[in-house]
């Protein structure tokens, strides 16, 4: 394949990657108007994200296991049309009940276009130019990021529904293009399928999300002891050694809990986590910015712009600089330039201009972790027939991290009665986390073994 082709396929792949990635910030503007127009309150309309997470979480190894089994070109396809018949459903949607289903029908696809779109690159990049094409797939979510809440807002005067149905369209050009130019990978399929494991997953996600979701961070003691959120967070942590259980029991797995045996991937799991309780760190940043800087609400959500275009403009860097230096200096350099930019945040946030050159070091760190490094930890430790399942690890613990983060960050500055003290110790916690991911990141392997390994598993 030379590389024509490759770039097709990545500009296929690109978009497709946009599109789901969008739907995440372009909802935020949307979310007084669908509060208005159902008459809900603040804790079932969080429900509009939770769900799209939950479901998120369950499609993302599902779709990656059927696409290792069934080849990627049609499991991508048919993630972006689950994406589009989940648009179409909450634009036409005359209930909230009905909004729900079509955001988990949303999430359930977009589950799997980031990891399958990731295994694409593992098949059909050489190991020396995956690095630069995993960052150019990275730089969606800063330009997502950016153009998210932007676009939300000047779509929103014609009707919440035009937030979704700009989704339309573009699932339509992104398959009728993937029928064109991905390329067709047929696999055999002469296992069973791992229905046991997929159901132990669903539950202990969905007891996972609907115990962090009731959680009232400004009575945290109470809410987690009520009987509405501590049985469903007991559940999902006695849930997680079954689960373990049976998939290593299982003849073809759903989470291959077998790449956890390999030191790299086990540390790189963790960082993962870590990263999800970053990436929540940058939802509360226009709320701190109201509170510590005295801006109004509209004028503190731009103060994210220069953390979301330093995210963008990085990640292809990043991907770049991975396949010269490997993953190991990238992430350890990139995490403490991450807990650099928290520190300030925390320490100096007071000055309107400190606050903006934070967040630009907070984008920058952010990038070495969120985009490239770890998915290409991922394709060089993962066998050919398993690589989209090892990108789908990455995700599930990334969007751990963000739930359990969004109530860790909330309970902290609840603390605090919602003042700027507590913003500053949270983002000081968060920074702590970042020096964690430094540690760990030291004892991932080094270019050589790095590229040794995946040549290994590519044969």
């Amino acid at each position: 394949m030379d590389n024509s082709d490759r770039n097709k396929i990545l500009a296929v792949l690109f978009v497709g990657v946009f599109m789901g990635a969008l739907d995440i910030g372009i909802v935020g503007p949307a979310l007084p108007a669908i509060k208005m127009a159902f008459g809900i309150n603040e804790r079932l309309v969080s429900w509009i994200f939770t769900i799209y997470i939950l479901f998120f979480m369950i499609g993302t190894p599902l779709m990656a296991k059927l696409s290792d089994k069934y080849g990627r070109k049609t499991l991508y396809i048919v993630d972006v049309l689950l994406f589009a018949i989940g648009s179409t459903i909450t634009v036409s949607s005359s209930s909230f009940e009905t909004l729900l289903i079509g955001r988990a029908i949303q999430g359930f696809g977009a589950g799997g276009i980031f990891p399958v779109a990731s295994a694409f690159i593992g098949d059909t990049f050489p190991p020396e130019k995956r690095g630069g094409a995993l960052g150019l797939i990275g730089s969606v979510w800063g330009f997502s990021g950016l153009l998210g809440p932007i676009l939300g807002g000047l779509l929103l005067s014609y009707g919440w529904q035009w937030l979704f149905i700009i989704n339309i369209p573009i699932a339509a050009i992104v398959i009728a293009l993937g029928f064109k130019i991905l390329p067709q990978s047929k696999k055999e399929n002469t296992t069973r399928f791992d229905w046991y494991g997929t159901a132990v997953l669903a539950l202990l996600v969905s007891s996972l999300a609907y115990g962090v979701n009731q959680i009232n961070t400004t009575n945290f003691v109470g809410s987690v002891t009520s009987v509405y959120t501590w049985p469903f967070l007991i559940a999902a942590v006695l849930l997680l050694p079954v689960l373990v259980r049976i998939e290593r029991r299982a003849e073809d797995p759903v989470i291959e809990v077998n790449l956890l045996k390999s030191r790299e991937v086990k540390i790189a799991s963790s960082i993962s986590i870590g990263t999800g309780l970053n990436q929540t760190a940058i939802v509360f940043l226009p709320a701190f910015a109201v509170t510590i800087l005295a801006l109004t609400t509209s004028q503190a959500s731009l103060m994210v712009i220069p953390l979301v275009i330093t995210l963008g403009v990085s990640a292809p860097l990043i991907g770049r600089l991975l396949d010269k230096f490997g993953s190991k200096k990238i992430i350890f350099f990139g995490t403490l330039i991450l807990f650099l930019g928290l520190f300030m945040l925390s320490a100096l946030g007071k000055s309107f201009y400190l606050f903006i050159i934070s967040g630009m070091v907070i984008g920058l760190g952010l990038s070495s972790v969120l985009g490239s490094p770890l998915r290409y930890i991922m394709l060089s430790e993962s066998p050919a027939n398993k690589r989209a399942a090892g990108q789908a690890l990455i995700n599930i613990n990334s969007s751990v991290g963000q739930l359990v983060g969004g109530a860790l960050i909330g309970a902290v500055i609840a603390s605090q009665g919602g003042k700027a003290l507590g913003y500053q110790s949270a983002y000081f916690l968060i920074g702590c986390v970042a020096i964690v991911m430094a540690f760990l990141a030291l004892g991932l392997k080094k270019q050589k073994e790095q590229l040794a390994t995946m040549k290994s598993n590519n044969g």
